[in-house]
């Protein structure tokens, strides 16, 4: 049996969807996906691939962090159940001229991103170097029992005519 929709309702709902993903992308929530590269061809499924995203500070105009990380394929990747490695990499540059709304955390959080289905986590966090004028990113990867020391770390210099306000 079909459901009964009317055009309205559609209208709202695409509306009420619309307005998230715009709220997700002005929060710097979205991953903007740049490109991939197969690493292990699976012959069912998506291959192994290595996948580089970009992500807007969103709290810093101007800054924008490219994210690469291995991503698993095969039946459980298609599905949404593998467990994609520990292993990333990071680099942020100025993408146009760096602005603040308000005064940073000296470290915070910028990005927390699900790369397996409950347990494990990337994680990007934004550190200001106050007497380089600086601000540093490190990214890595945490599980709920044990984390991966492996990690990667970018800086950002910030010109001397522009402090970096910190709260």
């Amino acid at each position: 049996m079909a459901a009964c929709r009317s055009p309205a309702g559609d209208k709202s709902l695409k509306k009420l969807l619309t307005a998230a993903a715009l709220a997700l992308v002005a929060a710097g929530a979205a991953a903007e996906p740049i490109g991939e590269v197969d690493t292990v061809f699976k012959l069912i499924g998506p291959d192994h691939k290595i996948v580089v995203d970009a992500y807007d500070d969103p709290k810093v105009g101007g800054v924008t962090c490219y994210v690469s990380r291995a991503k698993t394929g095969g039946i459980k990747g298609a599905v949404g159940l593998a467990e994609d490695k520990a292993e990333a990499s990071i680099a942020c540059r100025q993408t146009g001229p760096i602005t603040f709304a308000k005064p940073l955390a000296a470290q915070e959080e910028v990005l927390t991103e699900r790369i397996s289905l409950v347990f494990k986590k990337l994680r990007v966090v934004r550190m200001v170097d106050r007497r380089r004028n600086t601000l540093v990113y490190l990214t890595y990867s945490d599980r709920v029992i044990e984390g991966s020391p492996q990690n990667s770390v970018t800086a950002v210099p910030v010109d001397r005519g522009t402090p970096i306000p910190v709260r």
